[in-house]
């Protein structure tokens, strides 16, 4: 079974950009979303998958990812998904001896950039980035699924930029 431990964090200001080495345009939507799961399908560049993840609240859910053909996903997003799609680019930024992945947000959720860590274990210590603003990973706000049906240009912090 497939375990994903990720945290998550705000981005306080673009000094990471200098820092990153690599990026990835991701359009992704749901088919699905209820108090167990979250069933998505992504596309980047050639590759697509279809994602299914536990709802759970936290750090620790779990994740399974299985590739399906872009023609399919592209369909899949067009005529089967549940709300608006998500576009974001990640950025690829290593940090500390581990690699970030920092999400820019397009869209209706412009103006919100995250930035995550996977880990091995749930408290597995790790060098917070001098650009890493507060954690919220327990907030199910930046949960993409949640950004999908209440995107962040409607949210006050996003009203009082």
């Amino acid at each position: 079974m497939a375990q994903e431990i990720e945290r998550k964090f705000l981005v306080v200001n673009d000094d990471w950009r200098h820092q990153a080495r690599n990026k990835a345009r991701y359009r992704q939507g749901y088919l699905a979303s209820d108090p167990a799961c979250s069933i998505r399908v992504r596309i980047s560049g050639d590759a697509a998958w279809l994602n299914l993840k536990s709802a759970t609240l936290g750090v620790s859910r779990k994740e399974f990812d299985y590739p399906i053909p872009v023609a399919d996903a592209e369909e899949i997003l067009d005529q089967l998904c549940n709300g608006p799609v998500i576009d974001k680019t990640r950025w690829f930024v290593d940090y500390g001896g581990k690699t970030w992945e920092v999400d820019e947000f397009h869209g209706d959720n412009a103006g919100l950039v995250v930035a995550e860590i996977e880990l091995r274990h749930e408290d597995e210590p790790f060098e917070r980035p001098p650009w890493l603003g507060e954690e919220v990973s327990h907030d199910p706000r930046y949960y993409n699924v949640c950004l999908a049906t209440h995107p962040y240009k409607d949210w006050p912090e996003a009203r009082s930029r």
